[in-house]
């Protein structure tokens, strides 16, 4: 089977915006779809981490879905994320969700109950089973304490239904195994937007992007620089990033870029409890380098 090409490239991890009554802000959420698509998006990843996952209700996820679905003018792909660490309750949402317009979906490795190796298997097997689209994994050992390993991706990337991996362990020695001993038909994705130069020079294929979700087109650029090679250019646009990356998350992530979208006019910066919206201090950083880059 060859590569699914349509997950190439840059992923847009969307973030969800919410108006000064914490409701969704669907013409934000509007604004959002449409900066990213035009700038340049390769397919858009509908509440993932990014879209503050864990404190969207589930009505307000199959809203969101449905909402993006209807307003993707330009028919990108789209990546549902649907996981957790109660494989049943993931088990029973995908049976409860529609997934007309879904073209994959993506799913966390399990977090707080500490799996094994063997038990992270067993619960992406059945994911993927049921799954009625491909699967993408999700390793985020910064979330969820649990990294998986490669021998496990390895194993989990024999299954039919399990296309790919967005791996944000920042570890660029797994990053390289990974590369060397998966088939030449498994995505390799990075979650790490300050990685995404490096991570392809040794085989990987795309990234699915926070900074992409305010600077679609120069990541974009950078991403695609890097694919066919030109990685003078990539590297360029790589270290402009670099200051952004570090302070996206000083105050937890979506917390940073939701407020370069605000600066931008696209939407509010709230989010939801227990995160709080960015203090003045890092707003004032964030909006100076967006100035000095020129991305302002």
């Amino acid at each position: 089977m060859p590569l699914d090409q349509r997950f190439k490239g840059v992923g847009a991890a969307l973030i969800t915006p919410f108006d000064e009554q914490n409701k969704i802000d669907y013409p934000g959420l509007k604004r959002l779809i449409d900066l990213v698509t035009e700038g340049g998006s390769d397919y858009l990843v509908v509440q993932g981490t990014t879209g503050e996952s864990p404190t969207v209700s589930k009505q307000e996820k199959t809203e969101i879905l449905a909402f993006t679905i209807k307003n993707n003018t330009k028919s990108l792909p789209i990546v549902y994320g649907l996981g957790g660490n109660n494989t049943q309750t993931v088990l029973d949402s995908i049976k409860e969700t529609d997934f007309s317009g879904v073209d994959a979906i993506l799913s966390v490795c399990p977090y707080y109950n500490k799996p094994t190796q063997e038990g992270i298997t067993a619960h992406f097997t059945a994911i993927a089973d049921a799954s009625p689209v491909p699967v993408i994994l999700y390793n985020v050992p910064g979330r969820t304490v649990v990294n998986m390993k490669p021998d496990t991706i390895v194993k989990l990337a024999a299954h039919p239904n399990i296309i790919g991996i967005k791996d944000a362990g920042g570890s660029i020695e797994q990053s390289m195994e990974l590369a060397s001993r998966v088939p030449d038909d498994f995505l390799l994705l990075s979650g790490d937007d300050n990685l995404v130069t490096t991570m392809i020079s040794v085989g990987w294929h795309g990234v699915i992007s926070v900074i992409a979700n305010a600077f679609p087109t120069q990541f974009r650029d950078l991403t695609w620089h890097a694919l066919e090679g030109r990685f003078q250019e990539a590297a360029r646009l790589q270290l402009a990033f670099l200051e952004f990356d570090t302070l996206l998350y000083i105050e937890s992530n979506p917390v940073g870029i939701k407020k370069c979208l605000e600066i931008k006019g696209i939407c509010r910066s709230d989010v939801r409890l227990p995160l709080l919206k960015a203090s003045d201090e890092l707003g004032q950083k964030l909006e100076k380098a967006m100035i000095r880059e020129g991305f302002l």
